[in-house]
Parts: C-alpha cells; sequence; structure tokens
C-alpha cells in the first residue's frame, strides 16, 4: 500500500475512458458541448491497461470507469475483461448516465462488476430533458431496472441544482422505500465547462440534509465506511439508503484516497487540480515500468492536503467534468 504525503492510503483509481458522452447536462458542459480530443490524444486500451497494471503493483485496489460517458467508447466491455484480469484489483465499478447500457449489464454482473453509479437528477421527464437537454429519460430508467434485477449494487447519483431540480429531492429520496438503491445528492461543482453558475452555493449538503429532514423528520444517521466521500442516512422502514457528497464544500479530503486519470491520460491526485503528471507523453516516450513507478510516487509525494489548496494553485477553474473525468 502506497501513502500520499498527508499519510493518506491511495488505493482507488478513476479512470476516463472517454471524454465524449451523449447527453449535453448544463452542470457538466455548454449546450454546444465541448471540443473533443482528436482519438490520437486519448489513452488506447493498451496504455491503460498497461498504467492500471503499474497501479496495481504500488496498492492500487478499486478502478471505477468513468467519463464523459463509458458506453460511448467502443469496445468498452473487452477492456472491462481485460482489467478484471489484472492482479491485485479487486473492485472493478463504473459510472454511467444509462442511455447506452442497459444491453450490457448482464455481461457487467457476469464480469463481477461490483456497483453501478447512475447519474439520474430528476424522474420528471421535461426537467430531465432540460437538464441534460435530451430525451432519455425512458433509457436511464430501463437502465435502473435492469441493474436491480441483475443485482448490482446502485447509486443513484444526483447533482443538486437551484432553480433546476431541488423539487425532486424527495420523490428521489424515496425510492429508497421499496428499492435497494444509495440514492446520493451532490453539491454542484463548476466543472461545467463555464464556470461556477452561481456567485454562492445555495444549496450545500447542510440545507439538503435539512430539506430532507422537513420531509423525513425520523431520517438516521448511519455510520460512515472508511473513505467515504458521503454522508450516510436511512429513512426507518426503508430499504435504501441516503447520500449527501459535499463535493464543493469538501468535507472529506482528509480521508481521500482516490487519484484520477483523464481520458488523454493525465493524473489528477485532487479534482480540483490542474493535473500533476503527463503519463500518456511518459508511455509514448517509452518509459518503463519502473519509471512509471517513480513518476507516481513523486506526484503522490506532493498531494495538496484538500480541494482548497489544490484550487488555490491552479488558474480559474473552467473545464468540463467530462473531460476530466465523472
Amino acid at each position: 500500500m502506497i501513502f500520499d504525503n498527508h499519510n493518506r492510503p491511495i488505493t482507488y483509481l478513476r479512470l476516463a475512458v472517454t471524454d465524449r458522452c451523449n447527453l449535453r447536462c448544463f452542470y457538466c458542459m455548454p449546450e454546444e458541448g465541448i471540443k473533443y480530443l482528436p482519438k490520437k490524444q486519448l489513452l488506447t486500451y493498451e496504455e491503460m491497461e498497461r498504467i492500471v497494471r503499474v497501479l496495481a503493483q504500488l496498492g492500487v485496489q478499486k478502478v471505477r470507469i468513468t467519463g464523459g460517458e463509458p458506453f460511448v467508447r467502443t469496445d468498452l466491455m473487452a477492456f472491462l475483461h481485460q482489467l478484471a484480469a489484472i492482479d491485485g484489483l479487486t473492485d472493478l465499478s463504473l459510472t454511467t448516465n444509462g442511455v447506452l447500457t442497459a444491453p450490457h449489464v448482464a455481461d457487467l454482473a457476469a464480469l463481477g462488476v461490483k456497483a453501478v453509479n447512475l447519474s439520474l437528477d430528476t424522474l420528471d421527464r421535461d426537467r430531465f430533458r432540460q437538464i441534460t437537454r435530451r430525451d432519455e429519460l425512458p433509457a436511464v430508467l430501463n437502465t435502473l431496472d435492469a441493474l436491480l434485477a441483475a443485482g448490482i449494487q446502485t447509486k443513484i447519483n444526483a447533482v443538486v441544482m437551484d432553480g433546476q431540480n431541488t423539487q425532486d429531492l424527495v420523490p428521489l429520496a424515496d425510492l429508497t422505500r421499496t428499492l435497494p438503491v444509495d440514492v446520493r445528492f451532490i453539491e454542484e461543482m463548476p466543472f461545467n465547462g463555464e464556470g461556477s453558475h452561481y456567485p454562492v452555493l445555495h444549496w450545500t449538503h447542510r440545507r439538503i440534509v435539512d430539506e430532507l429532514r422537513m420531509h423525513f423528520p425520523d431520517l438516521q444517521k448511519l455510520p460512515d465506511p472508511p473513505f467515504s466521500t458521503s454522508a450516510n442516512y436511512q429513512i426507518p422502514g426503508h430499504q435504501g439508503t441516503i447520500g449527501i457528497i459535499a463535493a464543493f464544500s469538501r468535507t472529506f479530503c482528509g480521508s481521500c484516497n482516490r487519484i484520477r486519470l483523464t481520458a488523454q491520460g493525465t493524473l489528477k491526485t485532487c479534482l480540483y487540480d490542474n493535473g500533476v503528471l503527463d503519463v500518456r507523453a511518459l508511455l509514448r516516450s517509452g518509459a518503463s515500468d519502473g519509471e512509471l513507478t517513480a513518476a507516481f510516487l513523486r506526484a503522490f509525494a506532493h498531494r495538496p492536503a484538500n480541494g482548497f489548496e489544490a484550487e488555490q494553485n491552479r488558474d480559474v477553474v473552467s473545464e468540463s467534468m467530462a473531460t476530466i473525468g465523472g
């Protein structure tokens, strides 16, 4: 196991396989989309597999596949099979918007994918279309049904946005009444290709809890697992649970065990940093596994203490979450 300069273990890699997406969620990218990278600037599957093997030897045990939308990249399932065979990896999961996912659910279950995070900001079709700029809610709900039927642990990720979907907090939370899902409400972040939409974040993690307690006064706090990004709750009698992620307030940095690799091969040791290592350049210059290992260890030894420190050391945040990796 490896530790950073703040004695936090690094065991979890979020790996973006593409910067492309088939939705246009306004909190993730502008309506016209982003300028996608040419294919040759993206890591190949072979390059990604090599990176994961090196990191697994250093102690990374969990890999979550992200995008963009992972399923817009061809041959994703074949790549997942390659990752599943890597020694040391004990947890393979992915985050998806669910539009293209349903036909692959049986294969994901057979492969041993432990969990899927499903992005779903509203259960109302009109609001879904307004938020995502696409009319794809039926496809996403079909994926939700398929995941639950396959017995895959499912987390619903909902970004809470002032004036957009705050009326959906209660209907989404009420899904936990009869479904074994974890509904997670996330503070909006400025990674939308434009910068922050608001001078002040009105819907903080505290306000989200207060709103839920108004409708579910017996909402109970649960113990949070190690390295959890969410504060976790349950409504008595409900099958599922509720999580609240202070992604903008950054209350969980002290126990962060995650690193990110963007689709173009940039290592981020914090969501809010500007990228600390060009892994693609190292690979394509002929670096050995030993040289890759040394470069990773140097990056981990200079990790910011929290997201605020990382943000202070960079320019204004303006990139898209699709570029970073969800």
